[in-house]
């Protein structure tokens, strides 16, 4: 086999491939609401193995462009969808300039089977890229090796030139080997053939399921180009607070400096001993601080950070929980792995190191540590603690979040989980930073274990339909 029989097998199939996948339609259905889950619409997106282009046309892009080695297969694409660019390119010649164009997402579908040097083509990958760029890519599992196969002799499926079978590890260790990161690794499809009821049954709720999963045909990837560490950029610290009147002094005291600048944006809501006075007082006692007073219009620590973040200047939005259980002296640390580019969404980890002895109820912590298990699960992305009050990302992805909040609608009073979900959402890397957990030095937790429990866990099943069962 050469690349050559690799690339005539495509040229001499470019028709019979069209109406093999007018028959497997419910497949390629499927292939494309997943992918249209993933890639928000309206981005810059380039598909490399486009085909006929009905994957490309299925994501809405506001500029896309499709390439393929096999100049029949995209005369069939032009002729489809004229408002979509197809060129006949090999993504393993393309030049270090690339297309001259950078893309937003970068779709291969069912290609790395076909191409004869995977690792190349990734390298090449990056000359299409830019900093924020996703690499989203789906292939066929392992496992599903032999029965495709079998599928193909008995005739119920048309052949394919696989020059290659990757496990996900390949996938993986191949964009390692190119410096990208993987963000996540979803399994769909358990039922690729169209059958009332049982068709929706496997695929969207016995595939989504742990351990079952792993039988699914499809692997879908997602990853993101690693850049170089970024230059220092000034922080907005956003300390929400309640009844926190004993603790506001000690944020300005015990915030060490870092970034280019700081600025501090104490949220009072309701509070009842004297907090927002409090506040006014540090404010005057600490004029070289750039601290500015707010209080909350609504009610409930999302609104209070939704607020502040709306009004922030900073670069790098960061989230200090007014009960500083979180220590101050932790936060450049979370800064530091944000402006190495360690991920773009930081999340504290309390639940490493021992904790001081009150820091934490008993329920509290299994509580925490069965969130952390499902929203792993959930988001495809290790998470240990999902409500440590220290979230920390740059002002631009957070605008992201923002801008495609409706999609879960504003039903986290919280305001962990919608972070979360809204940069999982938006395909951010989340990285988790390790912290001691202290006791309170002032006032008592306004966490309900059971009320609150019980809304967490409505919140948990609701977003699993969003992002999960789809």
């Amino acid at each position: 086999m050469t690349k050559t029989e690799i690339q005539d097998f495509f040229r001499q199939n470019a028709e019979k491939r069209e109406k093999w996948n007018k028959k497997d339609r419910f497949y390629h259905k499927l292939l494309e609401k997943y992918f249209s889950f993933i890639v928000p619409v309206g981005k810059r997106v380039i598909e490399i193995g486009c085909g006929s282009g009905d994957l490309l046309h299925a994501v809405r892009p506001s500029y896309g462009v499709g390439i393929d080695f096999a100049p029949e297969t995209i005369e069939i694409a032009r002729r489809k969808y004229p408002d979509l660019h197809f060129e006949t390119l090999d993504i393993e010649e393309i030049s270090e300039n690339g297309l001259g164009e950078r893309f937003d997402y970068v779709i291969l579908s069912d290609t790395m089977g076909c191409l004869w040097d995977a690792q190349k083509a990734i390298h090449n990958i990056r000359n299409l890229c830019h900093p924020q760029t996703r690499i989203v890519i789906s292939n066929y599992s392992f496992l599903w090796e032999p029965v495709i196969k079998l599928l193909e002799t008995t005739g119920l499926k048309q052949k394919q030139f696989m020059s290659n079978w990757l496990s996900n590890r390949d996938v993986e260790n191949l964009l390692a080997l190119e410096n990208y990161q993987v963000i996540k690794t979803e399994r769909k499809i358990m039922f690729p053939l169209y059958i009332p009821l049982i068709s929706s049954l496997f695929n969207t709720i016995l595939a989504n399921l742990p351990v079952l999963n792993h039988l699914n045909l499809v692997d879908i990837i997602v990853a993101r180009p690693v850049p170089p560490a970024e230059t220092h950029s000034s922080v907005t610290i956003v300390v929400p607070a309640r009844n926190e009147r004993g603790n506001i002094e000690n944020a300005i005291k015990r915030t060490p400096h870092f970034g280019t600048a700081q600025e501090f944006i104490f949220i009072e809501g309701g509070s009842h001993d004297g907090t927002y006075e409090e506040m006014e007082r540090v404010k005057a006692a600490y004029p070289d601080k750039n601290i500015r007073l707010m209080q909350q219009t609504e009610k409930g620590k999302g609104n209070a950070v939704r607020e502040a973040f709306d009004a922030a200047t900073g670069d790098v939005l960061m989230i200090l929980d007014a009960d500083l259980t979180v220590p101050p002296e932790e936060l450049p640390k979370f800064y530091d792995a944000l402006r190495d580019n360690k991920g773009e969404f930081i999340n504290g980890c309390r639940l490493v190191y021992p904790m001081d002895k009150h820091a934490m109820r008993f329920l509290n912590l299994l509580g925490n540590k069965f969130f952390g298990m499902f929203f792993s699960y959930l988001l495809s992305q290790n998470l240990k603690d999902t409500l440590c009050g220290t979230k920390v990302l740059y002002r631009e992805d957070y605008e992201k979040i923002k801008a495609n909040r409706s999609y879960f609608g504003e039903f986290d009073p919280f305001g962990d989980f919608d972070l979360l979900f809204g940069a999982a959402k938006q395909n951010l890397k989340i990285t988790e930073i390790i912290i001691r957990y202290k006791d309170r030095e002032y006032g008592s937790t306004q966490i309900s274990r059971f009320r609150h429990g019980i809304l967490l866990f409505q919140m948990s099943f609701f977003a699993a339909r969003k992002i999960k069962f789809i």
